[in-house]
C-alpha cells in the first residue's frame, strides 16, 4: 500500500510543526536529475519534492534537491551523502533519518533513525509518507498508534479513503473523532479508527489479545458495547483492506 497523498497534504496542513512554503516545488528536471544519481525516488517522497520542494518539521529542514552551484543543473543537497543510506532529517537530538536503499522495493523507500552515539538503526515507517505519519502521530501523543495493526498501516499512509465515501483515519483526524463518539467514555477498551459512507464506525480493541478485528457499529449503539452490538467485518485490518481495495 502506498501513502495516499490527497490524505497526506491535509496532514501537512493542519499538523503543527510541519512547515512549507507554496511555490517552491521542485522542477521535474531537478527530481529527475536526483534519480539519475540515487535511482528512482520514494513514491511519496517525490511527490513532496514536486508539490512543496522545500520543508521542515519542528524548525529543522528536511533534504531537497537544488542546482549544483557553477553548473546550473538540477543536483543532490550534501546532507543526502551515506552510502546505502539517503539522510534527510536530523532532529534535535541529531538523530537523523534516511532512506533505506538496499531495502527499496515497489517504489517505496523504507525509513531509519540512527542515534548519535551508538550509530544503532531502528526501522521508522515503510516510506517518507509514513514517516511523516508516524512523526504525527508521535507529536499528537498517540505513539506510533493506538494498536498495532493501526501504527503498522500509518508507518505506510495517513489514512484509507474506502470505496464508499469512508475512510479510516490518520493521526491528524483521529482524536478529533474519537472524541465526537465519546469513545473513551462509553467504549474506553475500543478505538474508532474509521467510519463508513453510512456513517457508522469503524472499531477496534485498544486492549487485549484480539487487537486486529474490525467492527463495524451503527451511531447511538456505542454505550451497548461493541462486541455484543457490532458486526465483525474481519478479524484482520489487512485483510478486509486486501478485499475492498483494488
Amino acid at each position: 500500500m502506498r501513502a495516499d497523498t490527497e490524505l497526506l497534504r491535509d496532514l501537512i496542513a493542519v499538523t503543527p510543526g510541519i512547515v512549507t512554503w507554496p511555490g517552491r516545488g521542485r522542477p521535474e528536471s531537478a527530481i529527475r536529475a536526483a534519480e539519475a544519481v540515487v535511482g528512482p525516488l520514494d513514491h511519496s517522497y517525490r511527490w513532496w519534492l514536486g508539490e512543496y520542494g522545500e520543508g521542515s518539521l519542528r524548525g529543522r529542514p528536511v533534504a531537497t534537491v537544488e542546482p549544483v552551484p557553477g553548473l546550473g543543473e538540477p543536483g543532490l543537497v550534501e546532507e543526502w551523502s551515506g552510502g546505502d543510506r539517503l539522510w534527510f532529517y536530523e532532529d534535535d537530538d541529531h538523530e537523523r533519518y534516511g532512506f533505506a536503499l538496499d531495502r527499496a522495493a515497489g517504489g517505496e523507500w523504507p525509513v531509519v533513525v540512527r542515534g548519535p552515539f551508538t550509530g544503532e538503526e531502528q526501522p521508522v515507517a515503510d516510506s517518507f509518507g509514513g514517516f511523516l505519519t508516524v512523526w504525527t502521530a508521535l507529536a499528537a501523543g498517540l505513539r506510533e498508534g493506538p494498536n498495532p495493526a493501526v501504527a503498522r498501516l500509518w508507518r505506510t499512509t495517513p489514512g484509507v479513503r474506502l470505496p464508499d465515501g469512508g475512510g479510516l483515519h490518520g493521526p491528524h483526524t483521529f482524536r478529533a473523532r474519537n472524541d465526537a463518539w465519546e469513545v473513551r467514555t462509553h467504549a474506553p477498551h475500543w478505538v474508532l479508527v474509521g467510519e463508513d459512507g453510512g456513517g457508522a464506525g469503524l472499531f477496534m480493541r485498544r486492549h487485549g489479545r484480539d487487537r486486529s478485528s474490525l467492527y463495524r457499529l451503527a451511531p447511538g449503539l456505542l454505550r451497548g458495547g461493541v462486541a455484543d452490538h457490532g458486526e465483525l467485518l474481519d478479524a484482520d485490518l489487512f485483510d478486509w483492506l486486501d478485499r475492498l481495495l483494488p
